[in-house]
């Protein structure tokens, strides 16, 4: 119990760094002379076709009267008006006027602002880290948030291009690695290609409306051992499930392929990539210093034992 009343004054104390910070408190948010609680109900009008006044209690949490009462304020404002649901008189299909969009359109633009205000002078690292960590908190948070959904498919033409360049900005972005990383994936994607052997080898597309997000590869290390490489999760796909299921592709993969164990290199700092092995059944076996990519950093071989296949 101790544990959870610290966990909760955890949570309290960010909720009320994060209010300050984006201009929620006092009774006008952003100074906009709408408080927070209208902003959001605005903002449900403006992107809901004939929201009625259930949809938005059931989407904010808020209390009907309370509801009722500030819908009552923005009509009397010309800012919404409603009209009988043809489908059931019992509802009233809301929508915003020309007048409420010209005033939500600043609150909107503003509230933009003030976000990018918070993660202007961050680094790009440091900005995907806080839409992975918010993700993260969604996904526990909210048991009825949709996975994402993703395509996997196998390599084509140009995809290993694009491997090698998404490596070399991602990873000199996020950990300051210079272009013998890069360099490094280029030679171990052209080797793939070379020496493929398509059914003990291969290689994972992951895409999103149409776009790639993610990469995965085994490859042979020898006989009875597999190799994971270059697992790469796009910023905007991270905390979505896909790292998780790119690692469990490779282990049914190599599984089935008749290998005994599958080994990976991987970075201590890759902190992210370390808990989806560790959670895969991985074991980190051994460590070893280098400067390989112009910065002392700490290598990690990684081995996950597999059960014969049944």
């Amino acid at each position: 119990m101790r544990q959870l009343d610290h966990h909760a004054e955890a949570v309290r104390d960010f909720n009320r760094f994060y209010t300050t910070r984006i201009g929620a408190l006092g009774d006008s948010y952003i100074d906009s002379g709408f408080s927070l609680t209208e902003v959001r109900v605005l903002y449900e009008l403006a992107h809901r076709e004939d929201a009625t006044a259930s949809h938005i209690v059931e989407a904010l949490g808020l209390d009907p009267g309370y509801l009722s009462r500030m819908l009552a304020s923005f009509k009397k404002r010309g800012l919404v008006v409603a009209r009988p649901d043809v489908n059931d008189r019992r509802h009233a299909r809301l929508r915003l006027t020309a007048a409420g969009r010209r005033a939500f359109a600043p609150l909107d633009q503003r509230a933009r602002e003030a976000v990018v205000g918070l993660l202007e002078p961050l680094g790009v690292g440091e900005r995907a880290r806080i839409v992975e960590a918010m993700s993260t908190i969604r996904r526990t948070l909210d048991r009825d948030v949709a996975a994402e959904s993703f395509t996997l498919r196998e390599h084509e033409p140009g995809d290993m291009g694009w491997i090698v360049h998404r490596h070399g900005v991602l990873y000199a972005e996020e950990y300051g690695y210079d272009e013998r990383f890069e360099a490094l994936v280029a030679g171990i994607v052209a080797r793939f290609i070379q020496k493929l052997d398509r059914k003990r080898e291969r290689c994972w597309i992951a895409e999103r409306d149409g776009q790639i997000v993610g990469t995965i590869f085994v490859v042979a290390k020898s006989k009875s051992a597999a190799q994971l490489r270059l697992l790469l999760v796009e910023p905007a796909a991270r905390g979505l499930g896909l790292g998780s299921r790119l690692v469990d592709e490779v282990v049914k993969f190599s599984r089935d392929a008749g290998y005994k164990r599958i080994d990976l290199w991987t970075q201590s700092e890759l902190t992210a990539a370390r808990h989806l092995y560790e959670a895969a059944g991985f074991k980190c076996v051994s460590t070893e210093r280098h400067r390989m990519f112009g910065k002392p950093t700490i290598a990690e071989f990684w081995r996950l034992e597999l059960e014969a296949k049944r």
